[in-house]
């Protein structure tokens, strides 16, 4: 059975969807998922689960979790190997090396078309960088993610897709979280 990551967006972030983590594991488990596991507080997910594709697992999840849990949240998942992916195909290593807390991967429900793209960097105030790659987008915040005008609503806005964010650090650790399971 592969392994998949599903990051679960907007879950107790600050007081606001609030949901235990052994509540998921729990609710995974439920659902027929093997070694269901979290990562943090915030919605960090690793499963395994028959193959199937990542679109039909973010549906059943998100269903299953208004119907069971009453959670209206959107989820977004990986395969093991796409994580592998977006950990490899990082185009700010430098950033990444120096300050990982300061670049996010924005993990996308679509691939943004190249025209989105375009102007979501057209938007662009600050000292930010953005690049797009598949369904995530790369985002570097110089200066801090809390001082930065380059808001996720901006970001989904210009690229015309839902998205949730993590920083560098949580990608690595659940790209060894994921690794660990295969």
């Amino acid at each position: 059975m592969p392994t998949y990551i599903a990051l679960v967006r907007g879950i107790n972030v600050g007081g606001y969807k609030m949901v235990a983590m052994s509540d998921l594991r729990d609710w995974l488990a439920a659902l027929g998922f093997a070694e269901p596991r979290t990562l943090l507080q915030s919605g960090n997910l690793t499963f395994r689960a028959p193959a199937r594709s990542t679109a039909q697992l973010e549906r059943t999840l998100e269903t299953e979790a208004r119907s069971r849990l009453r959670l209206h949240a959107d989820f977004f998942v990986r395969t093991a190997g796409e994580w592998r992916e977006v950990i490899a195909g990082n185009p700010f290593r430098q950033q990444a090396a120096r300050d990982p807390a300061r670049l996010l991967v924005m993990f996308l429900k679509a691939a943004p078309q190249p025209a989105a793209v375009t102007r979501l960097q057209s938007a662009i105030t600050g000292p930010e960088l953005v690049r797009a790659n598949g369904r995530q987008a790369y985002v570097v915040f110089p200066d801090g993610i809390g001082r930065s005008r380059l808001s996720s609503t901006v970001i989904e806005k210009k690229l015309d897709t839902r998205g949730t964010g993590r920083n560098w650090n949580t990608v690595l650790k659940l790209g060894t979280l994921a690794a660990v399971e295969q």
